[in-house]
């Protein structure tokens, strides 16, 4: 019998996730697969949306940011009854397989459904935070690196042109994977980050120190700062002012926002796409079921559900090694 696979995008959307779709279809139509895609994440579970995904549908989808199936959040899936409607829909369109690309709170309501539906569940990392544990990199955090690089870049501009200290926000939930190799690929002169984060007074103190030595020795100067989102307790803008008022320095914030989950995704996104999407597809007839797969040391690999979520993944040693060099710690 014919094997029907489907595939839903969850969570925020990520460069990449469209990648990741088409390999999926291009390698499951080659061993004769049937193959849904449901629309809006859980939602289209739910209200039993469902696509047939073709080959000829993929056409020129590799460069293309979002996706597709379109993706949202969905709160009724979270409830007994919205799971077990997902499991019915499931098992009334026969559907084998289904893949699931998303973060770790997609990846909870997969593992969630496994309890009650006996097909196979495969994850795949799509979230611009690379904040989930069990793979190297997840889709999409490469293309958000390049987008928030060139966003500070432009403002760096900016701060030259007139010697004043820009406070750059950039996402990541509660994880500082992007604003650290963001802030170290812009040449930014601090960054703050919330595995690393102590208390306000003291990040203030090292702040105003560094931009002190620098005008000792260089005059006037411009300064930019790159701040993970939720870190600083009142916000971007009460940072702001309170670095104002202690460094005497104009200072002025920028939140890139959800333009960093736009765009068309770089090289390593695509590439990432396309050999988890394709080895996805060659679990379809294993007994492997409830796990994501991603990748270490450049293989691919299957990782438990709730590992994902369960482990906190930590910061890269080399690149916080960097950062302490050049950055942070310079001036201490």
């Amino acid at each position: 019998m014919t094997k029907h696979i489907a595939i839903l995008t969850s969570g925020g959307d990520a460069p990449g996730m469209n990648a990741c779709i088409r390999a999926i279809v291009i390698a499951a139509d080659r061993q004769g697969y049937q193959i849904s895609g449901y629309l809006r994440g859980y939602n289209g579970l739910l209200d039993d949306q469902r696509i047939t995904l073709t080959c000829e549908r993929m056409h020129n989808l590799l460069q293309q940011g979002g996706t597709i199936l379109h993706s949202a959040r969905c709160k009724p899936f979270t409830t007994e009854q919205g799971l077990q409607t997902a499991a019915d829909n499931l098992s009334k369109a026969s559907v084998d397989t289904l893949f699931v690309i998303g973060g770790d709170g997609s990846f909870r309501g997969a593992h969630a459904l496994g309890d009650i539906w006996d097909g196979q569940i495969i994850g795949l990392p799509g979230t611009i935070d690379n904040d989930v544990a069990g793979t190297d990199a997840t889709i999409g955090y490469y293309t958000a690196i390049e987008t928030a690089v060139s966003s500070i870049d432009k403002v760096r501009d900016t701060a030259d042109a007139f010697d004043r200290v820009f406070m750059v926000e950039v996402m990541g939930r509660h994880a500082g994977f992007l604003a650290l190799h963001a802030a170290l690929a812009s040449a930014s002169d601090y960054v703050i980050l919330p595995e690393r984060f102590t208390d306000e007074r003291d990040t203030l103190s090292q702040i105003c120190k560094q931009i002190q030595q620098r005008q000792a020795k260089r005059g006037p100067v411009s300064y930019v700062i790159v701040l993970a989102e939720n870190v600083w307790p009142e916000g971007i803008n009460d940072l702001c002012v309170k670095l104002a008022k202690q460094s005497d320095m104009e200072v002025k914030p920028v939140i890139l926002g959800h333009v960093q989950r736009g765009g068309s995704p770089v090289s390593q996104d695509r590439l990432l796409a396309v050999q988890l999407g394709t080895y996805a597809v060659s679990l379809v007839e294993t007994s492997t079921s409830g796990v994501m797969v991603g990748t270490y040391e450049d293989k691919a690999v299957t990782v438990p559900l709730p590992q994902t979520w369960e482990e906190t993944k930590p910061l890269p040693d080399d690149a916080v090694t960097t950062m302490t060099t050049l950055m942070n710690e310079r001036y201490q």
